[in-house]
């Protein structure tokens, strides 16, 4: 059976939502969430880490897949409501999950590149717990096959706060303070530390922890790049390097040529292009920063520095006016959204802290219109650059979107929704839940503020959630 890239439809119409994946109670944690979810190679899995310390795995199956294309036609995405959710029964009634406990939090998880449920050999997982080796685990029964151990000069065990498999999956790639972990992934226990910098008192190099990871697609083996980020909000926080030259640098990309350029603030995340191989896409966790996505080509660089970037992609201005109870308040600049670009480098995907989704079209001409003032306060501090605007935009949840995935076999997209919010910070945004519970019966909403009453919550230290669901989008 061939495989063909998912045609998405972005531009045509708004995606409608599918399936709601609902995570496993917890009264230890009435107010769980999923930080991020990821799907599987192939597909038919969805991995979710949610803040309880617990890692959930849902399978489908292809009948699933088509029978989600069946219902989703049911919804119109141009009726009264932007989107319907599926009947209560329908929820996640076609799937399998599995619960898989940590004993620490969870700070990072990755997918073997060529994992699927129909090869149970491939069909694992790694994640950094704190505290805790590496681990490498089977995603069917959560059995340990494996750990790679990161030890301190203290003989303290480093959980990484990033991972990357090399392109040929031989290596894995663990990101920690001011240094990259190297591992043989077929011989578990020690690898082989790569130092960022030369030491702690150096200003050369990368330094602080290392917060993303990501392997450039267009080389082979040793010709290989991958490219670091560190969350120290520095200029030039990202460099690059290459498998054969261990750890000299070969580039170093931030904000502009020189190290007294602005700097867009600590690293969230980094991906390259699949097709564009010099195309570099970068997220920073910044209060200028905030709402927008970098991309540099990397072909352009001045000695061994990179340009400014050449494409902005900028995210909603601002909340809906059913958010404007939150738009009052305090943005959370510290969450850490994750966006996400198909296996065709076409759509890249990214929500905001106030529900939205937001796709742009990767090989749309630039709009000469959108350059210019929409930057704010980051277009007086850095050279012209072209600002993209979405292709497509639509609610998803009334929280923050805290991670997109895009399926690579199928039009679906993925979508996790909660933040940790206080009720004294919330002003009107529980009359604003009741209201959306009205008027969508089948809206999963987390229950933090309905089995409550909002006065006798002032003063309880404990967060709560308003929006903690899962959901899949179809956009075929």
């Amino acid at each position: 059976m061939s495989w063909t890239p998912p045609a998405f439809s972005f531009s045509s119409s708004t995606p409608s939502q599918c399936l709601s994946l609902e995570l496993h109670s917890d009264k230890e944690y009435p107010t769980n969430f999923a930080r991020s979810a990821k799907w599987s190679p192939d597909g038919l899995s969805v991995l979710a880490h949610s803040e309880n310390r617990t890692f959930q795995v849902f399978d489908m199956c292809v009948c699933t897949i088509s029978s989600l294309f069946v219902e989703s036609c049911v919804y119109s995405p141009d009726s009264a409501h932007l989107h319907e959710t599926l009947p209560p029964g329908q929820s996640n009634a076609h799937l399998v999950s599995t619960l898989l406990h940590q004993p620490s939090p969870i700070i990072d998880y990755l997918w073997y590149p060529t994992a699927t449920r129909h090869d149970p050999a491939s069909y694992c997982f790694l994640a950094s717990v704190r505290e805790c080796p590496v681990k490498l685990l089977d995603a069917s029964t959560g059995r340990l096959r494996a750990s790679y151990k990161i030890v301190d000069h203290r003989e303290r065990q480093v959980a990484p706060h990033c991972m990357a498999f090399n392109l040929t999956a031989s290596r894995l790639y663990c990101g920690f303070e001011d240094a990259i972990e190297v591992f043989d992934i077929n011989r578990p226990g020690e690898g082989t530390r790569m130092h960022t910098t030369p030491s702690k008192k150096s200003k050369d190099g990368l330094k602080g922890i290392i917060s993303a990871l990501a392997f450039s697609p267009g080389a082979s083996y040793p010709d290989t790049y991958y490219a670091a980020g560190s969350l120290t909000p520095v200029s030039h926080n990202i460099v690059l390097y290459s498998e054969s030259q261990g750890d000299a640098p070969v580039m170093f990309i931030g904000g502009g040529v020189g190290r007294n350029s602005p700097s867009y603030g600590g690293v969230v995340q980094l991906r390259f292009n699949p097709l564009k191989p010099h195309i570099l896409y970068a997220s920073f966790r910044s209060r200028h920063a905030h709402g927008h996505i970098y991309a540099w080509d990397l072909r352009m660089s001045d000695s061994g520095e990179s340009n400014p970037p050449y494409q902005v992609f900028q995210t909603s201005s601002g909340p809906s006016q059913q958010k404007a109870s939150i738009q009052a308040k305090e943005t959370n600049y510290n969450q850490k959204l994750f966006f996400d670009v198909d296996v065709t480098g076409k759509w890249l995907s990214v929500g905001d802290q106030f529900g939205q989704i937001s796709v742009f079209d990767l090989d749309s001409d630039l709009d000469a219109s959108s350059q210019g003032d929409s930057m704010g306060s980051i277009q007086q501090q850095l050279p012209e650059q072209d600002v993209l605007h979405p292709s497509c935009r639509f609610e998803a949840h009334i929280d923050a979107v805290s991670s997109t995935c895009l399926n690579p076999c199928f039009p679906l997209l993925l979508s996790t929704s909660g933040s940790r919010r206080f009720v004294e910070d919330l002003g009107d945004v529980g009359d604003e839940v009741r209201h959306r519970n009205d008027a969508n019966e089948h809206e999963v909403v987390n229950v933090g503020l309905e089995e409550h009453d909002a006065d006798s919550l002032v003063g309880d230290l404990r967060p709560i959630t308003l929006d903690s669901s899962v959901k899949v989008w179809w956009s075929g």
